[in-house]
């Protein structure tokens, strides 16, 4: 399965995936608001990928790759909950947003979730201004809610409805 945009194609992970997604996984830039600190090992990002992989071509997880290379994944490793991370060499150039966009058109396209969620790290202030660029609504926060690397990290939580998706898309 592949989601073709103007400049991105959105597709289910392979093995031979492994070191792109290890040069992302790996990189400080890319994982300063990841779950998990920069990968040390190949290992660790192959144990990573075949947990994506494993979830099966209709899960709505998707590699991003760029002119042929990938750059990153976005998608709902844990639907309806939106992730994504990109290689700090394509940020600020819209892909993010192109690649959310396109996620998001499909989860609502052909699953039957009423609500995508998003956890975002309070000093992630890109990825709080791209949510709520595409419609997002900060639904609330927490303090304390994940231990990244030994240290706590505080959670703002955000939604997104299909009808404010809607609303977004005709706009």
């Amino acid at each position: 399965m592949a989601i073709v945009t103007p400049r991105l194609t959105l597709r289910t992970a392979r093995p031979t995936d492994l070191a792109a997604f290890h040069a992302v996984l790996s990189d400080v830039k890319a994982t300063r608001w990841w779950s998990t600190p920069p990968h040390a090992s190949l290992d660790q990002t192959e144990a990573w990928l075949a947990s994506m992989i494993a979830n099966g071509p209709d899960h709505p997880d998707f590699v991003i790759e760029r002119d042929g290379e990938v750059i990153g994944k976005v998608g709902f490793w844990a639907p309806p909950e939106i992730g994504y991370i990109l290689h700090p060499a394509h940020w600020g150039q819209g892909v993010a947003s192109e690649a959310l966009e396109a996620a998001i058109d499909h989860l609502f396209a052909h699953h039957l979730f009423d609500q995508i969620t998003a956890d975002v790290d309070p000093a992630n202030a890109a990825s709080i201004r791209l949510l709520e660029r595409k419609g997002f609504i900060r639904t609330g926060g927490a303090e304390r809610t994940m231990q990244v690397g030994g240290v706590w990290v505080d959670s703002l939580f955000y939604a997104l409805t299909r009808s404010a998706w809607a609303m977004h898309r005709k706009a």
